[in-house]
């Protein structure tokens, strides 16, 4: 479950959400227009102001307005807090960094519904004899922008299992939710002018709605479930069919630690290392097997079991953002970070034409910048011997340093060149979430402090690319 956050820590839950039409309207409106007034203002001001006054003043406006935001939402919660943080993360390549700023602050924390708020969904979803066969913590174990989770006891049996509540109506809110954020950064003067966002916001929107259903939700998990079955590296959660619908998903309980628990912390580098080679082993079967990606890699999706034995566990939770990805779209992609890998700018550029990142009459400065940032990408997987390797990044028994890098940092820049220096098509629908997930990926391997060689785990799936 996305943007976990532990209820016992909240000071006080909500009482309701603005879950109506005109209620979240209302808001949203109240927004959009101290954002206009704001803007008005800054503008006469500014006129009697050198550039550097100006540009404080902006940057002065923006946190004003993130401020105002960030008290509104908390009774809004729903697809506002969750696109905020879809748009947030796909912005740090593609969006001005005020802009990234602003969609960060819709992200902002906000405590679970009491349960008298959040008990009706649940009446709603299932019948009163499902009901009396549990017995339901009142007090949330975990919340999100669309839902929070419960933790019961079935008493005929006694095991432990969660409830996924959806909260009321968000499903409802989605399209008015995105025109309204849509509609605050082109108020606010954010958004680039030449940069189409019609497919980034239109998939956006497709994965709200899909979050949204948790019939499906079900079925993704149970598949996940399947795929890994035999694989003790990993703990999928099992479906509880009796007491799940379509705004409820019960689940098996599995206990685990966040990777940034202290205990996880003091493993043996070893050990750590051990979970993140089967952490990103997984990522690559995704990419280059199954064609399947959870694409919510939230540092609470995952949970760490640890083992007497050292035969630690990944937990892996929250299977509402999975997505499938069709062979003529991860075909030229894997051909892509093949190319990338090796060096060969012929399989990369073919396979990046195929894709429509880059076109014939791009010129050569664009072309050389997205090369460079492509090559440079699959750092953590070149050898000793590389010429990319000028820094030791990679040491000499071909080990990587995940936490200490600065690798999002270069690449951001060199986004943020082609982007401002060259007027680039929007790219490929399909890359949005994927790339979500490997930012995810990497901040997972980051956290856990990972210092491994992970080129020959990435070999024997390139293996099969032609």
């Amino acid at each position: 479950m996305d943007e976990k956050k532990s209820a016992k820590k909240q000071t006080k839950n909500l009482e309701r959400i603005k879950s109506s039409m005109f209620s979240r309207s209302l808001s949203l409106a109240k927004l959009t227009i101290q954002a206009g007034a704001s803007i008005a203002q800054h503008g006469v001001s500014s006129a009697l102001k050198n550039k550097e006054a100006k540009e404080e003043n902006w940057k002065r406006l923006l946190q004003n307005q993130a401020s105002l935001i960030s008290s509104e939402l908390g009774e809004l919660k729903g697809s506002l807090m969750k696109a905020g943080q879809m748009l947030s993360m796909y912005g740090e390549h593609f969006l001005p960094p005020e802009a990234n700023e602003l969609l960060k602050s819709l992200q902002s924390d906000s405590p679970p519904l009491t349960w008298e708020a959040i008990e009706p969904t649940l009446k709603k979803n299932l019948s009163a004899e499902k009901i009396a066969l549990l017995e339901i913590e009142k007090e949330a174990l975990a919340s999100a922008s669309m839902g929070q989770v419960h933790r019961a006891r079935i008493k005929a049996t006694g095991e432990s299992i969660v409830l996924k509540i959806q909260y009321p109506n968000v499903d409802k809110a989605i399209d008015s939710d995105l025109r309204a954020i849509r509609t605050l950064l082109g108020t606010l003067k954010l958004l680039p002018r030449d940069f189409n966002l019609d497919p980034l916001f239109a998939e956006v929107r497709e994965m709200l709605q899909q979050e949204t259903d948790y019939e499906l939700e079900a079925k993704l998990t149970e598949d996940f479930y399947e795929r890994l079955q035999g694989d003790s590296r990993f703990v999928v959660p099992k479906v509880i069919r009796e007491f799940s619908g379509p705004k409820i998903l019960a689940t098996t309980f599995e206990r685990g630690l966040r990777a940034d628990d202290p205990l996880i912390q003091s493993l043996p580098q070893e050990r750590r290392n051990k979970i993140a080679l089967s952490f990103l082993d997984l990522y690559f079967k995704e990419i280059f097997e199954w064609g399947v990606v959870q694409t919510d890699p939230h540092s609470g999706n995952y949970r760490v079991r640890i083992n007497p034995q050292g035969h630690d566990q990944l937990v892996l939770l929250d299977f509402g953002a999975t997505r499938v990805y069709n062979e003529s779209f991860l075909s030229p992609y894997r051909r892509m970070v093949k190319g990338s890998l090796f060096n060969n700018r012929e399989i990369f550029f073919n396979a990046a034409m195929e894709l429509g990142f880059v076109q014939k009459n791009d010129d050569d400065d664009l072309r050389n910048v997205f090369e460079e940032f492509c090559f440079e990408s699959v750092e953590p997987f070149i050898t000793f011997d590389d010429p990319r390797n000028k820094q030791g990044q990679i040491d000499k028994d071909g080990l990587y340093d995940w936490k200490n890098t600065d690798l999002p940092q270069r690449l951001s820049k060199k986004v943020f060149q082609i982007v401002r220096k060259h007027s680039w098509r929007s790219p490929p629908k399909e890359i949005i979430f994927l790339d979500r997930k490997t930012g995810g990926v990497f901040i997972f391997l980051s956290v856990i402090r990972a210092k491994i060689r992970g080129r020959d785990l990435l070999l024997k799936y390139l293996e099969k690319v032609s």
